[in-house]
């Protein structure tokens, strides 16, 4: 058995929270042994933003905040002390020069992870006062008298500290180690979980998708989805595309995290595609019964491409139910409201969500009512903290995840 000496902290996952916690405790002196069960740490960090890793967004934090859950006031203490530019400032100081793209969204001006993740691990690789140990899985927490004290690796290894930092991931992609091993944890520490789903996912749905239309991306749509009665669960205005089986995309992944809960519950969700969303149905309607006049015999499959794109068309035909041949002189007035209905409230039925191996994070996790918003401490156990996605907390897309992660991390070093 190892004693550990009372400056020692102890980090389970060296990922994006736990290498940033590594680094704010070592630069406050304490001894820090940052235990990753894979071969290398950071593996997720260096395939986010499909291997670009969009780091942080620049929006004010009010902003930022609407695009978090479940509880966004949960991070407005330590975002106060550690936000997007202390987090890009940390960046450009470990020689990552960044850059501002579409949407507010910051990436390494090489467009490659991977230099987001040589430069906190070289960081780490420097401190004499940090110890990376890599193939170390914890097998369990040791907690005596209230207190957060140890932890026994999977090969019966004995570390002590007095502070013990859980920052092992969700579930998401579990090829890169993040397979839950927080969640037991937590639970045998005493802690409440929420349930967890997929987020950041793309949604099946029960249309049949025709080959012309996968892969193709729809630009400037506006996605909703509603309950079974109607009542509106979220809108997202952007880009998506389809799948064999669905929908994938920006807004779709964004939708996703409001309709992954319901889904897996079993209820029903249904989306709302308006592909025409700068113009209103009444203007709209007027001018496609001014096309309809002016192209009168124009054969009505032929003439779908005065409003949708070559590769809509076979779902249109599909969905409309009006004949492919048929004159546009020929088009009655309830088969153009069917048509305007297509273009503005195309309405289809999810049916459920991808997996854990497709999601870009976890949703739910260890319940915030149980953790201390300033330090990210266990409001059960001493000196037992939790930061990162093994939280219930989660976020768009658009560098929303990565600066939770960041800060969770920093504010749990900063304080252990």
């Amino acid at each position: 058995m190892e004693t550990s000496p009372d400056n020692r902290v102890i980090i389970i996952g060296a990922g994006a929270a736990g290498m940033m916690a590594a680094h704010a405790a070592a630069e406050r002196g304490r001894q820090v042994v940052l235990l990753e069960k894979m071969d290398q740490p950071g593996r997720k960090l260096r395939i986010t933003g499909k291997g670009r890793c969009n780091l942080t967004n620049t929006s004010t934090l009010k902003d930022f905040l609407t695009h978090v859950g479940s509880d966004p006031r949960f991070m407005r203490n330590s975002f106060s002390r550690f936000f997007n530019t202390q987090l890009m400032e940390f960046f450009e100081e470990h020689g990552v020069p960044l850059v501002l793209e579409r949407g507010s969204r910051v990436y390494p001006k090489s467009g490659k992870s991977l230099d987001i993740f040589l430069a906190i691990v070289t960081a780490l690789e420097k401190m004499p006062n940090v110890d990376i140990r890599k193939n170390c899985r914890v097998a369990s927490l040791i907690i005596e008298e209230g207190k957060a004290c140890g932890v026994r690796c999977a090969d019966g290894t004995v570390l002590r500290a007095s502070s013990i930092i859980v920052a092992t991931g969700g579930m998401s992609y579990p090829l890169t180690g993040s397979t839950g091993d927080g969640y037991t944890m937590a639970q045998a520490a005493g802690h409440t979980l929420t349930p967890r789903y997929p987020a950041l996912v793309h949604l099946d749905c029960e249309l049949s998708i025709p080959k012309e239309l996968v892969a193709f991306v729809l630009k400037n749509v506006r996605l909703t989805l509603t309950d079974a009665d109607g009542r509106k669960l979220c809108e997202h205005f952007g880009e998506m595309t389809f799948t064999n089986n669905g929908i994938s995309g920006p807004i779709v992944l964004s939708a996703s995290r409001i309709a992954t809960a319901p889904l897996h519950e079993g209820k029903t969700v249904l989306a709302h595609l308006d592909l025409k969303p700068a113009i209103d149905s009444d203007t709209l309607d007027k001018r496609l019964i001014n096309d309809l006049n002016s192209n009168g015999n124009r054969l009505f499959h032929d003439a779908l491409r005065l409003w949708l794109p070559a590769e809509m068309i076979p779902l249109a035909l599909k969905s409309l139910h009006i004949e492919y041949y048929k004159r546009l002189n020929q088009i009655n007035g309830a088969e153009r409201k069917k048509l305007l209905n297509f273009l503005k409230d195309f309405t289809f039925r999810l049916t459920e969500t991808g997996d854990f191996e497709e999601a870009i994070v976890t949703q739910g996790g260890v319940s915030l009512k149980e953790v201390n918003p300033k330090t990210m401490e266990s409001r059960l156990v001493k000196g037992l903290y939790f930061v990162g996605e093994v939280l219930d907390l989660d976020a768009d897309t658009g560098g929303y995840n990565l600066q939770i992660a960041f800060t969770t991390g920093h504010a749990a070093g900063n304080n252990c």
